[in-house]
């Protein structure tokens, strides 16, 4: 890549003022996410980084500044970055392109799936700002990118559960050998300096607890929920194992036969309940024979509002109590 770097324009400001509002400001959070990237360019040469005017948010100012002459900077225009990572791509370089999550799907979706996903592509579309998890409502808000990137062919969805799984995802995309969505929500600064960094791998569920009661299979920021609610459901006797489902797509071919040993399954994500995780886990169960009683936690078929995080899950049934609402319901309709 020869292009010398293009100095910022002023970035959305109301954008980034918000998403630095939540929680701890850019200067006190850790960024993980930056820092990881950095480590995987310094060990492949190929790793060149783009953004659409969001270089702030997406920590890829760290880039910017140490690897120059590898970093670009497109201004706001999503579907034309696409373009111009398709083609470094075809170059043999390996692109990670970032906006927020509902801007780098929705606004290119055409382009990636003519440029990235068509001819397999070797990038990497890295999105912040996951579901509810911003102030600005309905326009920021990406409530269908994950049922988006799903139904692409040959595309890779990865959303790591936390901070301390963002390095271990970072990595595991970079040695994928195709297009990979990376839906992230970054650090908040509330973080332990000493965190300890979790494993991820592509492909593969973890299990994070044994339970024969039941099921509860999670992404993102729902697995703490998951963990929550099993918690809850342990004082009333129950044994309800967990599953931290990191790669949406391809999912784990284990969790049919975790599934078939348990007569409850409830799935929980920070995304519409049409087209996520839930619907990818009941076309699996399905097609697999799997029969218990089954039921999703996400947004439901509406839009929602602007609001804080804590309210916005609160208000749209994303928390752990509406897990073991949820999960006593699966009990209730078990078909075995």
């Amino acid at each position: 890549m020869t292009a010398a770097p293009t100095p910022d324009a002023p970035e959305r400001d109301l954008e980034v003022r918000d998403f630095n509002a939540r929680g701890a400001t850019a200067s006190a959070a850790r960024r993980i996410y930056g820092e990881a990237l950095l480590e995987a360019a310094r060990l492949d040469p190929r790793i060149v980084c783009l953004t659409a005017d969001l270089t702030l948010p997406t920590e890829t100012d760290l880039f910017r500044d140490e690897l120059p002459d590898r970093f670009l900077q497109v201004g706001i225009a999503e579907a034309n970055m696409i373009g111009v990572a398709g083609g470094m791509a075809k170059a043999g370089e390996i692109p990670f392109v970032h906006s927020f999550c509902v801007f780098a799907t929705r606004r290119c979706y055409d382009q990636i799936a003519n440029q990235v996903a068509y001819p397999n592509a070797n990038l990497k579309i890295v999105g912040v700002i996951p579901g509810l998890t911003t102030l600005l409502g309905v326009s920021h808000q990406a409530i269908d990118d994950v049922a988006l990137m799903r139904a692409l062919p040959n595309m890779t969805v990865i959303e790591p559960s936390g901070p301390a799984q963002i390095r271990a995802a970072v990595f595991a995309t970079a040695r994928h050998p195709g297009p990979v969505y990376l839906r992230l929500k970054r650090s908040d600064g509330t973080e332990p300096p000493d965190l300890a960094e979790e494993p991820l791998e592509r492909g593969r569920l973890r299990r994070l607890r044994p339970g024969g009661d039941g099921l509860l299979v999670a992404s993102g920021l729902m697995v703490a929920a998951a963990l929550d609610a099993a918690d809850r459901l342990a004082t009333e006797g129950l044994a309800v194992g967990v599953v931290e489902m990191a790669t949406i797509k391809p999912l784990d071919p284990d969790l049919a036969e975790l599934a078939a040993a348990v007569p409850a399954l409830v799935t929980a994500e920070n995304h519409s309940i049409i087209g996520g995780l839930g619907s990818a886990v009941a076309e699996m169960l399905m097609e697999a024979g799997v029969r218990c009683g089954f039921e999703r936690i996400g947004v439901r078929d509406v839009f929602a509002e602007g609001g804080t995080t804590p309210y916005l899950l609160q208000k749209y049934g994303l928390t752990a109590e509406a897990i073991v609402a949820a999960f006593h319901r699966a009990r209730g309709k078990t078909l075995r």
